[in-house]
């Protein structure tokens, strides 16, 4: 599973936008394809500044994102930053 996803994903970045949109992006997926698209997203926004987007109820997902939003009955509940240079979270 997951070749749509990174179809999905490679059509979206193919004009080189500043931002993607992605909803649920690793959802359907077993743990080391969503593993790798993440990886892929992270690489694209080191690499060519594209910025991601996502809804998520993965942990992978959110373990992984600079920034967090969590939103509580359509209202921002908390809004989390790592740190510059903070190293991304460890999946298991």
């Amino acid at each position: 599973g997951g070749q749509q996803q990174r179809v999905a994903v490679a059509r979206a970045i193919a004009a080189e936008p500043a931002v993607v949109l992605a909803d649920e992006p690793t959802a359907n997926l077993d743990q080391a394809t969503g593993r790798a698209l993440v990886e892929m997203m992270r690489r694209l926004n080191r690499e060519r500044g594209v910025t991601f987007i996502f809804s998520s109820h993965d942990p992978m997902v959110l373990e992984s994102a600079d920034r967090v939003v969590r939103l509580v009955d359509g209202k921002v509940a908390s809004d989390e930053r790592k740190s510059p240079g903070e190293p991304q979270a460890a999946s298991s």
